[in-house]
């Protein structure tokens, strides 16, 4: 039986933490990607597919640890997971080409994959849809709040240090860190009785269930197409501010803290909102900013007289109802499968993951030296995205929380 203190702000804090392994592992070393050109004697497509090497195994792991996790629980799964970053992070020092890096980069994705999809696997073990959105809002502070300290970090440590080796020594004692914690702290969520067998083939035919069922995979587009708009500006905005309009690495940092601080916002009062409107209304909303904040960079990026800011504006108000739309989202999909809650999360972060891997190397694939080719790729996401809300999920659902 899981102890009602299971539900309280601490496991929350410790979920939280576990989710950071994104935002750690890919803005922290954003001020280093054009120094990673030099050093590697590289180039920009090149630099960036560390990153999208990431995104592309941040998906992948998490479609092994879903189904994996709602076989032999939850906490064992993550400890691996982590273990297996820790590792990698070390082997990310080691290396001596850019090609390598890629190599180490995608590992570490597939061990910190871990952290996120079990962590929504455990919210949604402990909590229904509603509580569910509002506690993913109040998690996903932590890692808003990671986005918003590691560009600084990496930024001054390229300053003070010049090396961009450091900045993934302070990953692997984050590694280190978030095993202890995960150890200490979290207890099983998913105890035997609740558990599947699963076969390669029981595996499979758990995610076309989840592909299938055309409310959720709604949800999941939606929710994929938002987050594809952070992994565009992640992989645009360092060379965009920093070669463009020649922004310093340490001050790329302010810039980037303005969205997320926006992120924040967004996912705080999404958090006090979504139990007095619901996940609907609260996409509806999140949605429609998106959409806004999309489509204004893009008439930015054509005109091109308004200077740095003109990209930066436009780019805090799409990813203000970043956390809203995710959280939303999330909860939507997740609500279909109870049973099989593991998968579902698997199948939602590799949509996400992978959508916003594509959407990274395109950036870097049609970078011109200008904020063009990223504006309409934002802009097609954001359109997506709402056009996917509005036309696939069932209107009809409910909002109030589920009988246990």
């Amino acid at each position: 039986m899981i102890s009602p203190s299971v539900n309280g702000p601490a496991v929350l804090i410790v979920l939280g933490i576990l989710t950071a392994f994104g935002p750690m592992s890919m803005d922290m070393y954003l001020p280093a990607l054009p120094e990673l050109v030099n050093y590697f004697k590289t180039s920009p497509s090149k630099a960036q597919f560390t990153l999208s090497a990431f995104t592309i195994a941040f998906g992948i792991g998490q479609l092994i640890y879903g189904p994996v996790s709602d076989r032999l629980g939850r906490r064992y799964v993550l400890l691996v997971g982590i273990a297996i970053y820790a590792v990698a992070s070390v082997l990310c020092v080691l290396t001596i080409s850019v090609e390598e890096l890629i190599i180490a980069r995608f590992f570490q994705a597939l061990g910190g994959a871990a952290g996120i999809v079990l962590s929504r696997a455990i919210i949604r073990d402990l909590f229904n849809k509603t509580e569910g959105a509002r506690a993913l809002s109040l998690m996903l502070l932590i890692p808003s709040l990671a986005a918003l300290i590691s560009p600084f970090v990496g930024g001054y440590i390229l300053k003070f240090f010049a090396d961009w080796r450091l900045i993934f020594w302070i990953l692997t004692v984050f590694g280190i860190t978030a095993f202890v914690l995960g150890t200490l702290k979290l207890p099983e969520t998913h105890p035997p009785e609740k558990r599947t067998s699963s076969s390669f083939f029981k595996i499979f035919n758990d995610y076309i269930t989840v592909l299938c069922h055309r409310s959720a995979a709604g949800y999941m587009i939606c929710g994929g197409l938002s987050f594809a708009t952070m992994f565009a500006q992640l992989s645009g905005t360092p060379f965009i501010y920093i070669k463009i309009f020649g922004v310093a690495p340490e001050d790329f940092g302010l810039l980037f803290s303005l969205s997320v601080f926006a992120i924040m916002a967004g996912s705080y009062l999404n958090s006090r909102l979504v139990i007095l409107f619901g996940i609907r209304k609260m996409l509806a909303v999140g949605t429609t900013i998106a959409l806004l904040g999309g489509l204004a960079l893009l008439v930015s990026a054509h005109y091109g007289g308004f200077g740095v800011f003109g990209i930066v504006i436009p780019v805090i108000i799409f990813m203000m109802p970043h956390n809203m739309v995710n959280a939303n989202a999330t909860a939507g999909a997740m609500e279909y499968f109870p049973h099989i809650a593991g998968t579902a999360s698997a199948m939602l972060g590799c949509v996400r993951f992978g959508t916003g891997a594509i959407v990274g190397a395109l950036v870097g694939y049609f970078h011109d030296g200008t904020a063009i080719p990223m504006a309409y790729i934002i802009s097609c996401c954001v359109i997506g995205s709402s056009a996917a809300f509005w036309f696939l999920t069932d209107k009809s659902s409910s909002n109030s929380p589920r009988p246990e």
